[in-house]
């Protein structure tokens, strides 16, 4: 294992210079709201979209979620996949669902090439999550103190590392997540490798996997993955489905639901 020499990737708090750029009220569920704010590196935006749940009364507790794969195969966030999301809205939580940089619209020319353009794009990815959060710092309607990370698979292992760093999230939850067995990833410099941040891992972790998935394996990935988080045991919990790397909806909506409902109490209802 590589001994990381820096811990976080930092950066200056500048002016987010947010704006709302559209709002859409179509859902009888929930509010959503595209806006923008100035990246924590020269020359980009951040978007991202914040959905506010309508039958509960702010301020909201809230899920910022890293997506998949599909985020960097898809070049638009118009139709976001929202399969993974709606059961938290109408359980009355808020949702912020950020549009990192190489994902939907914000896409790259090329994918990294090499260890260090990856470790740059990892940096890159904890600071529009930072960002992200110094954003909803600034809404009334956000709950700041019960902030919850979600990652799926992609996002379960840059989760390993945001969790690490910063220290606003209460909680964190990653799907599909484990130790990552790649041949590159071997060749990352040591403040890339996501094996370096485990043990920094301190908050309530909720880890789900399938039993048979073929990219993170139960024995050589889940098991090391979830030993190695610097979480006491009592705070921790590893939930196994009989699946691949997708997990059965209900099952997920299950957990998902009692592990946040253990961490932040009950959502205040929306006055009648």
């Amino acid at each position: 294992m590589t001994q990381a020499r820096y811990f976080p990737p930092a950066y200056d708090r500048t002016d987010l210079k947010s704006r709302v750029e559209s709002v859409d009220e179509t859902s009888p569920w929930w509010r959503r709201e595209r806006v923008s704010f100035d990246a924590a590196y020269p020359n980009e935006r951040v978007i991202a979209f914040v959905f506010l749940p309508r039958n509960a009364a702010p301020p909201y507790q809230t899920i910022l979620f890293f997506p998949g794969g599909t985020g960097l195969r898809e070049r638009t966030s118009e139709n976001l996949e929202l399969r993974r999301l709606d059961f938290l809205l109408r359980s009355g939580r808020a949702i912020v669902y950020p549009v990192y940089r190489g994902m939907y619209e914000r896409h790259l020319a090329s994918v990294p090439s090499g260890p260090n353009e990856t470790r740059d794009l990892r940096i890159q990815w904890v600071k529009d999550i930072s960002r992200s959060i110094d954003y909803m710092q600034t809404r009334s309607d956000l709950d700041h103190r019960n902030l919850a990370f979600y990652g799926a698979s992609v996002g379960a292992g840059i989760g390993q590392i945001v969790l690490a760093v910063d220290p606003r999230f209460k909680t964190g939850i990653l799907q599909g997540g484990g130790l990552d067995l790649s041949e590159s990833s071997r060749t990352l410099p040591g403040e890339a490798q996501l094996i370096n941040f485990l043990p920094r891992v301190k908050i309530p972790i909720l880890m789900m996997n399938g039993r048979d998935d073929f990219l993170s394996p139960l024995e050589q990935s889940q098991i090391p993955m979830f030993r190695l988080l610097g979480t006491p045991d009592k705070d921790k919990r590893r939930v196994v489905f009989d699946s691949g790397h997708s997990i059965p909806r209900m099952e997920l909506i299950k957990e998902m639901l009692a592990w946040l409902g253990r961490q932040f109490g009950p959502v205040k209802p929306k006055e009648s």
